[in-house]
């Protein structure tokens, strides 16, 4: 198989995006891998013999979830039959861009592993789907209600720390406006709008911020009101992220208390799909969202 030809190859299209970045480009090169790998008829176990590592390793691996050695990936490639100079040279080249730190690495102090794939992923999707339940999603959130969240899950952390929570959550939110901005889409339930996170004024400014955001023009944004009662989103909060090309598959995301779960299987993610879908279809049309908000603004003057 010719899994990564220089011109033509996802390696190059990644490569040739300016907001690809090592996550994707770790995801991209695990799925390479792994496809090799599923063409060979090669166990994870006997793979992770090959370089020395566990089946549990070249899972991760093939996930991205991890860095790569180049050794490592040389001996895959041998092991996986490829033998083609430009074909490894195109993988191995993949694996040490994929090793270079994103711009968020400064925040590695703060920035939990698991929460670090995740701002990768969202720095090189197209399109970013959320759904959420207790928060405004982080991307539409204002500085003070963004510092009122960290607070919850780090009241007894130093200033300083609190600090760099928050400004890495700005820095992600000027991909919004950035070149190449995603398309995003929030559904959010009416219950995050009307708790009054960080004191009333600085809902009011929250909700005033929305109100601003809800004009870009790649940025929609829609309501559950209470009248609507239940809906399909009954499990809680997620957020779908689709890359441009189709060479990598859709990511579901769902946050836990601390770790998260990341799905990738179409057989996993369609069915999220078809949750956000009536969501859309459950929440007020986003031609209303303005002036739901201005209600819910008026509420906390």
């Amino acid at each position: 198989m010719q899994a990564a030809r220089s011109e033509a190859s996802p390696a190059a299209n990644v490569l040739a995006r300016p907001h690809g970045g090592p996550t994707v480009l770790r995801i991209l090169l695990g799925t390479q891998l792994r496809r090799l790998r599923t063409l060979k008829g090669i166990s994870r176990e006997d793979a992770g013999y090959e370089i020395r590592a566990s089946h549990a390793k070249i899972s991760r691996l093939e996930l991205g979830q991890v860095s790569f050695k180049e050794r490592d990936v040389a001996d895959l490639l041998t092991l996986y039959g490829v033998t083609d100079p430009d074909e490894r040279e195109s993988l191995l080249g993949l694996a040490r861009q994929a090793n270079s730190p994103g711009w968020w690495h400064k925040y590695s102090d703060v920035l939990p592993s698991w929460f670090e794939v995740y701002v990768g992923l969202e720095e090189a999707a197209s399109i970013i789907r959320t759904y959420e339940l207790q928060f405004v999603p982080g991307l539409l959130q204002s500085e003070e209600y963004a510092r009122a969240v960290v607070m919850l899950g780090h009241g007894e952390a130093a200033e300083e720390e609190v600090d760099r929570r928050v400004a890495l959550r700005m820095k992600r939110q000027q991909r919004l406006t950035g070149p190449e901005a995603p398309k995003f889409w929030a559904v959010v339930d009416e219950a995050a709008l009307r708790r009054p996170l960080g004191g009333t004024g600085a809902m009011r400014r929250q909700i005033e911020h929305l109100i601003e955001l809800s004009t870009l023009p790649n940025v929609t944004l829609q309501i559950v009101p209470f009248a609507k009662g239940g809906h399909a989103a009954a499990g809680g909060p997620f957020s779908i992220l689709r890359f441009t090309g189709g060479d990598l598959p859709d990511v579901v995301y769902l946050e836990q208390l601390a770790s998260a779960v990341y799905f990738d299987k179409p057989e996993e993610t369609d069915k999220y799909m078809v949750v956000m879908d009536r969501l859309c279809v459950d929440a007020a049309p986003a031609s209303e969202t303005a002036r739901f908000l201005s209600a819910i603004l008026k509420d906390f003057s």
